[in-house]
């Protein structure tokens, strides 16, 4: 087995230096081809890849990968690396997480599909449940500093991860995986190869996967967690050779469905209670409501589905049928690789993308309120009398349109050239319109009144009610030039690079906006305010309050209030301030420059150093503000310096880096006026250094251990509102930023047959706001996975494999709901998981 493992490893890295499709895009694959990886290949030891890029990276490939839970999602799949943070939201990898690199958050680092940018093209949010099988997934390369110049993103303020689809298989065959484990689990995956067909030598892959499991109670819970996670997947590939210089065409195919009930979050002082008798516990908040109990709707009596008689808490709420979180995703991914000459390449990446998916949603709304313009019965009992509950989503639709292309001339042997550009056009549509329950507590549709899905609740002019109405597109036009080269008998490698993003944003918000989250959908008639204005001179509206308007009789002179009340009455007052409907663009462009160099001290031992600007435009809620001021576009400085050493069994890398961070964004929190808002709030700085280290003594043993440290530093005091009120931010350090992170994996065949691998990873504080007032506990999880190879019956590559997920049952926070002061909203890990998966191929 030793053996054959040893001979796909070295066939893998053949792989890797040959196949266009082995990287970030075909262009850069190209160029790493052609200069950057040297003549003995890169180094894989257990599916640790060493990198020869003059920059900090770090890549796994399938053989580390497969030895995961399968179904993993591929960001849990890199946890191990050096300055990446996971946090699960369960076991299994499809109910979600959050993952930071370096100290950046998730909508500050790119997410790429064979190069492809999947981040939401509104407020750069990563979905970890959404990703491809883990099975498909080829290698993963990991940015822990930057980009490459051709990466097609407006959001990596802080690095990159790209996964590479695995190629088709020149021989026909099949694999297939089914497994079961703790909370119900049970997944079933297929993928079907074609091998070579037809004159050309086509190949081809088709894969499904089926995954659902139970919610799990979180440890100390004495109830079970109602609810579930389903999961559904379609995969296909189909690849064509070109001749035999490594011209391909390719086309990918994706869908994704997810249906999730939401893990219920809790308070730092609810996590903290262990040991409290039940009769003290607030067990309830640990897990939602398993049932929802509705009023019957009678005809001339108010029925009230609040906790309070004026009240707009939900009485089912806490449903656990009313917290979900569903999504329909998918993308078509095409790859090509043409030698125009023998020195000229084009490549060329077309992509389409589509998602459609919300968080679920509720609202209390009395029939009588001003914001439906006149009584209207919800609930169909006949009278007007009532406060009902609606299924309240915020939707979003977008449909994504992307080419990426690199033009690669090889001028001389280590020296090549590159002009790249990129089109990725976005259109992101933002909806809310309201849709029904049942009697259970259950929407009628996951999607509410989206047009084509539920049953809308109209209104009497026969509009639909709703509480989001966007419209946006992002556009992106890049243009990149890169130049690689050798010197020095080849052993200096030299990278310089320039790309200049073109960001434009077109905005259009059909519903006055409160604040950076909230808005306001009505055909009411509004009073206009002279005198207080959106900053750009256009002035701010009130309407008259009513059951469902946050209070606010005191933004109004005395003047103003008495023409309001001559207009709406003797009695009325206004409600809070809100920014008018408005279109309008924004647009950010910058020359970002790179350089890398890298120095082979010996055969064995080399230095590099890597210099870059990468710019992250404002998302759009940030936009959508009710200011028409809108902040800047936010830029990292990332300063790397690294020393590696490789030998065939011994390899490590250290890297000491810099960020400095300007203009970083914010949402703040006006207690004056109950307001968020967005801000740039100036400067933060990010130092540290991150290592990693494999060791490969014998065929049978394999060691690899990585280990992180990150200083971050608010620069400046935040304001926060009205009246010079500010936030004692400065000298702070940000949220969700362990200082430390380690972790280690051991891998080791005991027989021919037989192998296991142990796994930890430590995670330490993590402060839950900006002003360092709240922090979640340091915690370390083993896992542990063990393996059978099937040799009987002339069975290949069929194997038995459990895994056991947080092996020593440890008790910690996972992903945190931040703040930029007060407390935040945790995420109970989850506890002691096993998993039994029999895999096969024919």
């Amino acid at each position: 087995m030793n053996r054959a493992l040893c001979a796909s490893t070295a066939l893998a890295t053949g792989l890797l230096m040959a196949g266009g499709a082995f990287a970030q895009s075909s262009g850069t694959a190209v160029v790493e081809e052609l200069v950057i990886t040297g003549a003995r290949g890169p180094l894989n030891q257990g599916g640790i890849v060493a990198v020869e890029a003059p920059k900090s990276r770090s890549t796994i490939t399938q053989e580390f990968i497969s030895r995961q839970q399968p179904g993993a999602t591929v960001l849990e799949t890199i946890n191990l690396l050096p300055a990446v943070n996971f946090t699960n939201n369960d076991p299994y990898g499809s109910a979600g997480g959050d993952i930071t690199l370096r100290g950046f958050d998730s909508q500050r680092v790119a997410l790429l599909e064979d190069g492809m940018p999947l981040n939401d093209t509104g407020n750069y949010a990563l979905y970890s449940n959404q990703q491809l099988d883990p099975e498909l997934i080829a290698r993963v390369d990991v940015n822990q500093g930057t980009t490459d110049v051709d990466s097609p993103t407006a959001a990596a303020a802080g690095g990159t991860i790209n996964y590479i689809s695995k190629v088709p298989s020149d021989v026909m065959g099949m694999r297939a995986e089914i497994g079961g484990g703790s909370d119900n689990f049970q997944r079933y995956y297929g993928t079907f190869e074609t091998g070579k067909f037809g004159p050309w030598g086509t190949k081809a892959w088709l894969s499904a996967t089926y995954t659902r499991n139970d919610l799990f109670r979180p440890k100390n819970s004495p109830i079970d967690a109602p609810g579930k996670i389903e999961k559904k997947q379609f995969n296909a590939r189909i690849y064509q050779d070109l001749g035999d210089n490594g011209d391909f065409v390719s086309l990918i195919a994706h869908y994704n469905v997810n249906r999730n009930n939401f893990i219920r979050r809790i308070s730092l002082t609810q996590y903290n209670m262990q040991g409290v008798t039940a009769a003290n516990r607030p067990d309830t908040a640990w897990v939602y409501d398993a049932t929802c109990t509705r009023p019957t709707p009678a005809a001339g009596t108010a029925q009230n589905e609040a906790t309070t008689a004026s009240g707009f808490t939900a009485a089912c709420g806490n449903y656990y049928n009313n917290n979900i979180n569903p999504s329909n995703t998918g993308n078509i991914r095409g790859q090509s690789r043409f030698h125009l000459l023998d020195n000229l390449i084009l490549t060329v990446d077309p992509s389409f993308q589509y998602t459609l998916a919300n968080g679920g949603g509720r609202t209390i709304m009395p029939e009588s309120d001003l914001q439906l313009r006149t009584a209207t019965d919800l609930n169909g009992d006949g009278d007007a009398l009532d406060r009902v509950l609606l299924y309240w989503p915020n939707t979003s639709n977008t449909r994504r349109y992307l080419v990426t292309s690199s033009l690669i001339w090889n001028v001389a042997k280590d020296h090549t050239f590159r002009l790249a550009y990129t089109y990725d056009k976005g259109r992101h549509r933002q909806t809310g319109d309201a849709g029904y329950f049942d009697q259970s507590g259950n929407p009628e549709n996951v999607f509410g009144g989206k047009n084509g899905y539920g049953e809308k609740v109209l209104l009497s002019d026969g509009t639909s009610f709703r509480r989001r109405d966007r419209y946006s597109v992002a556009e992106l036009n890049q243009y990149s030039a890169e130049y690689q080269s050798r010197w020095l008998e080849d052993k200096l490698l030299v990278n310089v690079g320039v790309r200049l993003p073109y960001f434009h944003r077109e905005l259009n918000n059909y519903c006055y906006q409160r604040d950076t989250f909230n808005a306001f959908c009505t055909t009411q008639t509004p009073f206009t305010v002279t005198g207080t204005n959106d900053g750009a001179g256009v002035p701010f509206v009130v309407f008259p309050t009513s059951a469902n308007a946050p209070a606010g009789s005191g933004v109004l002179t005395a003047a103003q209030l008495a023409a309001f009340r001559a207009v709406y009455g003797a009695t009325a007052n206004p409600s809070v301030y809100f920014g008018q409907p408005r279109s309008f663009e924004r647009n950010y462009h910058r020359a970002l420059p790179s350089a890398g160099v890298r120095y082979d001290v010996t055969d064995q031992m080399s230095v590099y150093a890597s210099y870059a600007e990468v710019l992250s435009a404002p998302r759009t809620d940030d936009l959508y503000d009710r200011n028409a001021v809108s902040p800047k576009a936010e830029l990292n400085h990332a300063y790397d310096i690294g020393w590696r050493y490789q030998t065939p069994t011994l390899m490590a890398t250290l890297t000491a880096f810099y960020n400095k961070f300007e203009n970083r964004i914010e949402r703040q929190f006006d207690e004056n006026a109950q307001i968020f808002f967005s801000v740039n709030v100036g400067e933060v700085q990010l130092k540290g250094f991150n290592g990693e280290i494999g060791w490969q003594p014998t065929d049978a043993l394999n060691l690899y251990g990585s280990l992180s440290y990150v200083d971050s530093e608010i620069k400046n005091d935040f304001p926060n509102g009205a009246g010079g009120a500010i936030l004692a931010t400065k000298g702070k350090e940000l949220y969700e930023t362990p200082k430390w992170q380690g972790a280690t994996r051991l891998t080791y065949s005991v027989t021919d047959n037989v192998s296991v691998g142990v796994q930890g990873k430590y995670v330490g504080e993590r402060w839950s706001n900006l002003t360092n007032t709240e922090k979640a506990p340091s915690y370390t999880l083993w896992d542990l996975d063990a393996r059978y190879m099937v040799t009987a019956f002339g069975l290949k590559n069929t194997y038995l494999q459990l895994n056991i997920k947080n092996l020593f049952d440890e008790r910690y926070l996972g992903d945190i709901t931040t703040n930029t002061n007060g407390n935040g909203q945790f995420q109970p890990g989850y506890r002691r998981t096993f998993i039994v998966t029999l895999h096969a191929e024919i």
